[in-house]
């Protein structure tokens, strides 16, 4: 890769811009027998608000620079984040790939990402490297009376129109101690926290098990629970939290927490290369 690719995050962030539009784009031709029009009118909303996603007119001379780069090499970015190679955007601290079957897109926030209840207290969380994680580091829990945990994302990292679920990915260190953890969970971006209880949802966090009594763990030997689901709308303009807490306070330790992953429920699960991992911590 060429040094015109040192930024690649902000690169990757354009390539979500311009194909967010692009899919605004192909909804109103469809909805409208006069859409093609608008969309090549220079005038129109639609070419207006790439301007001034992608840079404009008033924008700095290296913003230009970036929208040319993004232009020329616009399909080979795009062609990059499909198939079994999720990418690491905000330091390491998400992943982020395009289903190949569904052509939505899916990402998942770290744990370092997350807003953990004492989770920067040593005597409660630690944040260690895990062989199997994407992830720089995992979160793992050392000691603690109530779990709490907190996420958001912009729906502008996923596909507009589109049904999501959000699941915890997580797994049990051999130190686990505890019985299996029955949790709320939400998902939402309006309702309190004094609200939140009477909505939430009663999630088991044990070790699941299939039918022949084994524990069930995805391809990439992580185990996950689905929080709910929620779909986006057309804007792009909106926060999503997942939140998960106990109201019972019982002593627990030995969770492991990689993070919450937001895919449609009929996208694949994709393992991230290890190799991509050790490359991402050697050079970090």
């Amino acid at each position: 890769m060429s040094h015109n690719y040192d930024n690649w995050e902000r690169i990757v962030e354009a390539v979500l811009r311009r194909e967010h539009d692009r899919e605004l784009a192909l909804a109103h031709s469809r909805e409208s027998s006069f859409s093609s029009s608008i969309i090549s009118d220079p005038s129109s909303p639609i070419h207006d608000n790439q301007n001034i996603q992608l840079g404009s007119s008033s924008d700095t001379e290296n913003e230009t620079d970036w929208e040319r780069l993004l232009l020329s090499d616009y399909e080979d970015i795009i062609s990059r984040c499909l198939g079994d190679s999720p990418i690491l955007l905000d330091g390491g601290k998400m992943s982020f790939h395009i289903d190949k079957t569904t052509g939505k897109r899916c990402a998942m926030i770290g744990a370092r990402k997350l807003k953990i209840l004492w989770g920067e207290i040593p005597e409660f969380w630690k944040l260690t490297l895990h062989e199997d994680s994407r992830f720089l580091t995992v979160a793992e829990l050392n000691q603690v009376l109530r779990l709490d945990i907190r996420g958001q994302i912009d729906t502008n990292m996923l596909s507009p129109r589109t049904r999501y679920a959000a699941y915890l990915v997580h797994g049990f260190a051999n130190s686990y101690e505890g019985s299996p953890l029955l949790v709320n969970a939400i998902i939402s971006n309006r309702i309190k926290d004094g609200d939140a209880q009477k909505q939430a949802s009663l999630l088991h966090l044990g070790p699941p098990k299939d039918r022949n009594g084994n524990i069930a763990m995805r391809p990439d030997k992580w185990m996950e629970v689905e929080i709910g689901d929620f779909c986006t709308d057309q804007e792009d303009n909106s926060v999503v939290e997942v939140r998960v807490w106990e109201n019972k306070q019982c002593l627990k330790s030995g969770l492991i927490v990689e993070g919450i992953e937001f895919r449609p429920p009929n996208a694949n699960i994709v393992i991230f290369p290890k190799k991509n991992v050790r490359k991402k911590r050697n050079g970090s």
